[in-house]
């Protein structure tokens, strides 16, 4: 008989081959969609119209469902670092399916992410699951979680109001950011949902708490901004970039979240803590590595553009004086 940790970890997995597909199926739709209308980049929503968009939109919901069920039979320590697979195979389907080469420095800047980001995992601390929404409610409304809600979406506000304006089209972390922070939250309100549902099945009935609805709703919210501007990261930048920056911090961030809701870093020794910013620091150079491996594109493509241009004005010049009269 299969045993619960071994169904966490068929659905983990089968969640990331899903979640990792979807990110080049809706790339692709993206660029069809493009090719017919405004970018999603730019404010337009016409892959809403393409067939092909709405496969990786449904082939990440099954992703997502996979990964969901998966914390209910196997721990967070066994699910989550398994999500660093999607990173893998977004990758090497962008390379093959999308042609966007990810070069060296990018293969190690990928690597970097993902140690960091299993590093920072298997040291966070060992969440407490309530046992009624209501307890979940109380957890949610102590001061140090709502100081991190506030601070969130003080961040997204001013990420969408002032920096998408400005940067939006030139760094991936504007986009990537805001749904970080709101799949954070996300995470916290259907973890709510979640127990709700299971409470219910085993005949404690939680559908008619207020409270129950409430994360109903955020997560709704959340879930349709992490779309929109998911989408605006795909249709700007490299997927290959998108996908382990986008892995990090939402991973980084749903596991501060956690933390500071169910206070599970009371007990922690030095050396799990140090474990955890050594995490930190790999991550963030990974980051970095991804970074300049994008500006190295941006540049070596400007250069292709520059040249391509030199030479159109030369083939021009030269066909004039051909033609001039003077000859």
């Amino acid at each position: 008989m299969v045993s619960d940790n071994e169904m966490g970890l068929v659905l983990a997995v089968s969640s990331s081959v899903f979640i990792g597909s979807s990110f080049i199926l809706k790339k692709k739709g993206l660029k069809r969609a493009a090719a017919n209308g405004t970018r999603a980049g730019f404010g337009g929503y016409t892959y809403l119209f393409e067939p092909l968009w709405w496969v990786g939109l449904v082939t990440m919901t099954f992703g997502e469902i996979a990964n969901f069920v998966a914390y209910v039979y196997a721990p967070a320590v066994l699910v989550t670092p398994l999500g660093a697979l999607s990173i893998i195979i977004s990758a090497v389907l962008a390379h093959f399916l999308l042609d966007e080469k990810l070069r060296k420095m990018g293969v190690w800047g990928c690597v970097c992410c993902i140690v960091g980001s299993v590093m920072i995992v298997i040291h966070a601390p060992q969440e407490q699951t309530p046992n009624s929404v209501d307890e979940i409610w109380k957890l949610a409304m102590q001061p140090a979680f709502l100081l991190y809600v506030a601070i969130s979406m003080s961040i997204v506000l001013a990420l969408i109001l002032y920096c998408e304006p400005l940067c939006g089209q030139t760094n991936v972390l504007v986009y990537i950011g805001i749904c970080s922070l709101m799949g954070s939250l996300t995470v916290m309100s259907i973890k709510a949902v979640g127990i709700a549902i299971k409470l219910t099945l085993e005949g404690i009935n939680q559908i008619w708490y207020l409270e129950t609805w409430f994360f109903v709703m955020v997560a709704t919210i959340c879930v349709v901004m992490q779309m929109i501007y998911l989408n605006k990261a795909l249709d700007t930048f490299n997927a290959a970039i998108v996908s382990p920056i986008y892995y990090v911090m939402f991973t980084t961030l749903t596991i501060v979240a956690s933390a500071i809701m169910f206070k599970d870093w009371n007990g922690q020794n030095t050396e799990s803590i140090a474990s955890g910013v050594c995490g930190f620091i790999t991550v963030l150079t990974g980051t970095v590595i991804l970074h300049a491996t994008r500006e190295e594109e941006q540049a070596s493509s400007s250069g292709r553009m520059r040249w391509q241009d030199s030479g159109k004005s030369f083939d021009e010049e030269h066909l004039t004086s051909l033609y001039s009269p003077e000859y």
